[in-house]
């Protein structure tokens, strides 16, 4: 389940360096499909410059996002079952010591980095990160078929999830 913290490196803001750190963690993916498809992020965020990059990222996670980057927001929308869900997320990862480096903490990467390190994991978020996921790989696609970031989707949704066993631990 490590390979959950390595892909959620990807979600990081574009600087010095993290291309580097993306390699890396590449190298680190144990499983094969995730591997390939982080591999094709990799290689083509290393066709941009940095200034591309981060306009890429910008572009299609924060300002307008070109898919919503919130595992509760695309399954409940802004109501209180995603606020039940935020504070559960919230509740867990202090637990495991998960920093959400500014972030909600249903966006990807603090989620991600919360399925490498919870154990039991949490109910909910099993059952709800396929879905989400699949929302979020066809909004993409529908909305730059070309994307980068269409791969990073696609290496999270390689990785085997348990199947939830009861409620948030």
């Amino acid at each position: 389940m490590k390979d959950f913290a390595l892909l959620a490196e990807g979600f990081g803001y574009p600087r010095p360096g993290r291309l580097d750190e993306l390699r890396t963690a590449l190298g680190q993916i144990e499983s094969g499909g995730a591997r390939k498809h982080f591999g094709r992020f990799v290689e083509a965020v290393a066709g941009l410059t940095l200034a591309e990059w981060e306009e890429l990222h910008t572009r299609t996670l924060d300002l307008g996002p070109l898919f919503v980057p919130y595992v509760g927001y695309v399954i409940w929308g802004d109501n209180y079952h995603r606020g039940e869900f935020m504070a559960e997320l919230k509740v867990a990862q202090e637990t495991f010591g998960i920093d959400p480096s500014g972030e909600l903490p249903d966006h990807l990467d603090p989620v991600l980095r919360l399925l490498a390190a919870a154990d039991p994991r949490p109910a909910s978020l099993l059952e709800s990160l396929p879905k989400a996921l699949d929302t979020m790989r066809s909004e993409l696609k529908e909305a730059e078929r070309d994307n980068p970031y269409r791969h990073l989707l696609a290496a999270i949704a390689e990785i085997d999830v348990p199947a939830p066993v009861g409620g948030v631990q």
